[in-house]
């Protein structure tokens, strides 16, 4: 059965995520992709989420996808009971995932029952598509990227950082472009997440 957490901002909500786990944090390896986040100066927000990681006892591997093999992937990651894909860029994280053979090894993983948690970008990864972050990300990031078709992991568009003032302006856009397309669209705002249980779906709440 899937399990997957899908957040906004990852390290508020982060303790919600323990029904979902196997063991004990203490007693789990953690693969931390934080490849989203390259094309970014400011790594703040990632730097939090990995710390909430550690300080809930995991032990946490770093794994940047881009520039590895499939092969190389599939090995690190074989021991991990948790992957982790942050926040960033999707358009940019799409785009080395399926350079790197990450689409078929996520899927693997999750297909395993094993827990896949993602902030932001690495929600955005799991749904049919990710065109719909188009206003947030800059698809320029990605040049190589020809196709935005995510992993289908989940059967709706997940919206982070949904009533962010920053956000604002453009989700009024990006919420009439997409409402007539024909996916559920799920708003989450900063202390907010999804957890994914199979066909079972529901919200949290954490506090920020």
């Amino acid at each position: 059965m899937k399990k997957l957490f899908l957040a906004s901002i990852a390290f508020v909500v982060l303790d919600k995520v323990r029904p979902l786990l196997s063991d004990d944090p203490h007693k789990l390896k953690l693969a931390f992709i934080p490849t989203a986040s390259n094309p970014s100066k400011d790594k703040s927000w990632l730097l939090k989420d990995r710390d909430k990681l550690v300080a809930m006892g995991f032990t946490v591997t770093d794994v940047d996808v881009e520039g590895k093999t499939e092969g190389e992937l599939r090995k690190v990651l074989a021991d991990s009971d948790v992957l982790f894909v942050a926040g960033g860029n999707t358009f940019y994280l799409l785009e080395k995932t399926r350079a790197s053979g990450f689409d078929k090894v996520a899927k693997e993983f999750i297909d395993k029952g094993k827990v896949y948690i993602g902030s932001s970008a690495g929600a955005a990864l799991v749904c049919p598509t990710i065109a719909f972050v188009e206003g947030l990300d800059d698809p320029k990031a990605a040049p190589a990227l020809t196709s935005y078709e995510g992993l289908h992991e989940v059967p709706f568009l997940v919206m982070p950082h949904y009533g962010d003032e920053d956000y604002k302006e453009v989700y009024e856009t990006v919420l009439e472009k997409w409402k007539d397309r024909g996916y559920e669209l799920k708003l989450l705002t900063n202390t907010e997440a999804l957890i994914v249980e199979g066909d079972s779906t529901r919200l949290v709440t954490g506090e920020e």
